[in-house]
């Protein structure tokens, strides 16, 4: 039997005389949800049951978000009114996940002014819960296990949100330190899953009913560079399209600097992957690229998407845009207004800049006011806005299939989902037809999303 087999029996045993409650919550990014999902599959390993109320909860584990200071703030104003819990409860148990964990100061600020918080896991530190779990329950005061792993739980049950859509991380970490992001600072380096592991996960889901997955990473385009067996991520895509089953691909996040056009090739030549794609340009200057070190240029970036439309001039493509990077001339952000009319994205994914400390553009002095970089963000939106409205236009009198995913909650009588495309799609019908594919015919188009009726 393994340790942690024992452990959590041991655990288990402590927990026997009654049902126990976990209240998990998850901040940030896909890849965060996913290991929230696993730290729940391990919490229901040990015994137990869930809840939406964290005042019903035995455990409380938050899993964090770092990407920025104030997601940050959030969670310790949180942390905060939990010691009101935790007076009104003695033995409730509180532990604190994710990438928050992984900053060193983080973890000794936690431990020397928030008494309430009785353990610390780091990002690659999930398989250690039933140990830090078991050390609370003998009377420990404060444990932590920051450190990093290259296990990726490959045993660990999931408790997945969703009953159709599933993500599966096939890589953790991120080699790019781009200039504005603390993500190699918390998650790590670039480390691989093997394709078989994924594979099989993949195999399981869909034998499952699952009709959606989605391949996470920091940067899916640089897969396998670790494993030394030459499997790259078009060879992982290829033969994850090659696994029976009605299901779609998606994938997220890429780096434009390693989108290559073998992956491109694969994408159209697959029978299950979708017809988008998310590229995060972030800035539509050369200079302000540079200074970001993204390691791509402008005509870089125009060249991959050219190619892309040379297969079909209306690929679906979204993106990231960062407004008010420090020291952003005018005249730099008009080049990203100017790249964004170019290749007019279906919809872009917008962030005023927030300085976030440990990063290089942190000590940048930054002099551009508040109010104008709100006033560019407005106007970015409205650009935006306008090439959306017009786009979505060309789907009217088309066919799509969408997976439907929910109620709308605009309009009674109405469900929604999202086209192969990634466009969002409103139509008329009713629960049932939730976690199933449906083929529409668009009848109207928004700025923001399509309308249509079931073929």
């Amino acid at each position: 039997m393994k340790e942690n087999d024992v452990i959590i029996k041991d655990v288990a045993e402590i927990l026997h005389d009654r049902k126990h409650l976990a209240y998990v919550r998850s901040f940030g990014c896909q890849l965060n949800v996913s290991d929230g999902e696993k730290i729940k599959g391990l919490l229901k390993r040990i015994g137990y049951d869930f809840t939406d109320d964290e005042k019903q909860a035995d455990i409380i584990i938050l899993n964090t978000c770092a990407v920025r200071e104030s997601a940050e703030e959030r969670v310790f104003g949180i942390i905060g009114s939990m010691k009101k819990l935790k007076e009104e409860n003695p033995s409730l148990i509180i532990g604190l996940a994710g990438c928050m964990t992984a900053q060193a100061h983080i973890t000794e600020k936690i431990k020397k002014s928030y008494p309430q918080i009785d353990f610390v896991m780091g990002t690659s530190a999930i398989n250690s819960l039933p140990k830090l779990l078991l050390d609370c329950l003998r009377g420990e005061k404060f444990s932590a296990d920051t450190g990093e792993y290259d296990d990726f739980s490959e045993n660990t049950e999931q408790v997945r949100e969703s009953k159709f859509k599933a993500s599966v991380p096939i890589m953790f970490g991120c080699n790019n330190f781009c200039t504005y992001c603390i993500v190699p600072y918390v998650r790590g380096r670039e480390r691989s899953r093997k394709p078989e592991d994924i594979i099989n996960e993949v195999k399981n889901l869909v034998s499952k009913g699952y009709k959606e997955i989605m391949l996470l990473g920091q940067n899916v385009n640089s897969y396998g560079k670790d494993l030394g067996n030459n499997m790259t991520f078009p060879e992982l895509l290829r033969e994850t399209d090659k696994i029976d089953g009605d299901f779609i691909i998606r994938f997220m996040s890429s780096h434009p600097k390693d989108a290559s056009r073998e992956l491109i090739d694969t994408i159209f030549s697959s029978k299950k992957i979708a017809r988008h794609f998310h590229l995060p340009l972030q800035s539509g200057s050369n200079s302000v690229l540079e200074r970001m070190n993204r390691r791509y240029t402008i005509e870089q970036y125009l060249e991959t998407v050219d190619y892309m439309r040379s297969y079909d001039p209306d690929f679906s493509l979204t993106t990231d845009i960062i407004v008010g990077f420090p020291n952003e001339t005018d005249e730099e952000f008009r080049e990203t207004l100017d790249i964004i009319k170019r290749i007019r994205y279906d919809n872009i994914y917008s962030f005023i800049y927030s300085r976030r400390t440990g990063t290089k553009a942190s000590e940048i002095a930054d002099t551009i006011p508040e109010e104008v970089k709100s006033r560019r963000m407005r106007e970015l939106l409205e650009v935006q806005r306008t090439v959306s409205t017009e786009n979505y236009r060309r789907f009217v009198g088309r066919r799509m299939r969408v997976l439907v995913d929910g109620i709308s909650k605009k309009r009674n009588g109405y469900v929604t989902g999202k086209s192969d495309e990634f466009i969002i799609a409103e139509f008329v019908g009713d629960r049932s037809m939730i976690g199933s594919f449906v083929e529409i015919e668009v009848t109207d188009s928004m700025n923001w999303a399509v309308t249509g009726r079931i073929i």
